[in-house]
């Protein structure tokens, strides 16, 4: 399948020229409200214990007991999975989602991670994966910030100089005894100037905490990807490896000024606990808003998204019996036996597999996606589904599901049930992602 054949949504991939190595400083104090969720044992890698260790909810808050973990959001998110164990003896799926991710409201971070040969990889990328997304989108905020201190420097330097020249043309006034006064008036408006930020904002006013972007992620989840395959192989863990698939939903604006997280919307009495809020959607886009979809996998799992009841796949299948990575990897001085590279993998991209990584990469296809209004929900899965149901069978049955009023979390039960009765002979794992495209309508 080539990128053209996703449809019109939009989809391409990243020039595979990218460095295959970063070295972001890891950031340590970034606190956060959300703790992500996912399956599996946590392993959380050392480097990036710190950045996660300041990211745990208080144990004394008490929630309300019809708590809603969606509620403020834009989206809802229903998980199923099973070991399938008429045919499999162990489970190897991970899966991993966050509301607010980043500490942006109504952001979200959604991942599966099918493992072979062991659970490891999978597990290392269900726990580390969403934190060096983070580190990149961060260390991005912190060039930004670091570029706006220039200008505003510069900024300053250029008023004090205006003063300077202001105060030796009042001084030559004053000798000639010709003073209008204009000194005043000057330096009123340089004052306000000096306390203007980069942003063109008053300083008391500059945005502190920005909730959304206007950088493509793409480039993001590439160096992720490429990051965590390197951190794989690195600690050792690369005998086993897994196939990802990882989805991020954000607002964009061109601006930054806007997208400050609206406190004034919270209910007071729930400020404190970061739970509640006077409007239905914690985020209320302005005009100039858009919701992007961001995506980026290796190997055959895959985001299949659902608009006006027709499927659009926004992944890439890496499979030895694709030509173009067959081309690939002969071009390397592998060989493709029964399906298979060097007749072992039936996936040619994964995260992990250390031992064959010079033919089976970690260098993911990625798209951006521009959601609107028409979109209804999008469907994250393991090949375990998508080896028996095709994009627009699984889509069709979870809108059909939709239409009868079952809820998010019971569709995906009963699309994990699809595939075993279909007969997949590997282990299963779904997750579906419904969107409440009300938030369209409502506005600043």
């Amino acid at each position: 399948m080539s990128a053209a054949e996703s449809g019109p949504v939009p989809a391409q991939h990243l020039n595979e020229t990218l460095p295959k190595t970063v070295s972001p400083e890891l950031l340590t104090n970034t606190p956060t409200d959300r703790i992500p969720t996912l399956n599996g044992e946590q392993t959380i890698e050392p480097e990036l214990a710190n950045m996660d260790a300041n990211k745990q909810t208080d144990t004394h808050t008490q929630v309300p007991s019809d708590f809603d973990p969606f509620g403020g959001l834009s989206f809802k998110v229903g998980v199923a999975e099973t070991k399938n164990s008429t045919y499999r003896s162990k489970m190897e799926d991970v899966h991993t989602y966050i509301a607010n991710y980043a500490e942006r409201v109504d952001w979200g971070y959604f991942a599966v991670f099918d493992g072979h040969a062991g659970k490891e990889s999978a597990r290392w990328c269900g726990n580390n994966l969403h934190l060096l997304l983070e580190q990149e989108i961060d260390l991005e905020l912190q060039n930004q910030s670091k570029h706006a201190s220039i200008d505003e420097s510069q900024q300053r330097a250029q008023v004090q100089e205006q003063e300077q020249v202001q105060e030796q043309e009042q001084s030559l006034h004053k000798s000639s005894g010709t003073s209008d006064g204009s000194r005043d008036s000057t330096s009123t408006t340089n004052t306000l100037v000096s306390q203007t930020s980069a942003t063109g904002l008053p300083a008391s006013t500059a945005p502190r905490l920005p909730i959304n972007g206007k950088h493509d992620m793409r480039e993001h989840l590439y160096r992720a990807f490429v990051k965590a395959d390197e951190m794989i192989e690195k600690n050792g863990q690369g005998s086993s490896g897994c196939t990802a698939a990882v989805a991020v939903l954000r607002w964009e604006s061109e601006t930054e000024e806007d997208c400050m997280i609206d406190q004034t919307s919270l209910r007071p009495d729930l400020q404190n606990l970061g739970l509640g809020n006077t409007k239905k959607f914690d985020f209320v886009p302005l005009p100039n808003h858009k919701r992007m979809l961001y995506t980026s996998n290796v190997g055959d799992s895959r985001i299949v998204l659902c608009r006006e009841g027709n499927p659009y796949r926004l992944t890439y299948d890496h499979k030895a019996s694709d030509e173009n990575e067959i081309n690939r990897i002969e071009n390397s001085g592998g060989l493709i036996l029964k399906n298979r590279v060097n007749g072992v993998l039936a996936v040619s991209r994964s995260l992990g597999d250390t031992y064959m990584k010079d033919l089976v990469l970690g260098k993911p296809f990625t798209t951006s996606t521009e959601i609107v209004p028409e979109d209804e929900f999008m469907i994250i899965a393991c090949d375990g589904v998508w080896d028996v149901l095709s994009d627009s069978k699984a889509c069709r049955f979870v809108s059909e599901c939709f239409k009868k009023g079952n809820g998010v979390q019971e569709t995906a039960k009963k699309l994990c049930q699809l595939a075993i009765d279909n007969s997949t002979t590997d282990n299963v794992t779904v997750m579906i992602i419904k969107l409440d495209n009300g938030v369209f309508t409502q506005q600043k």
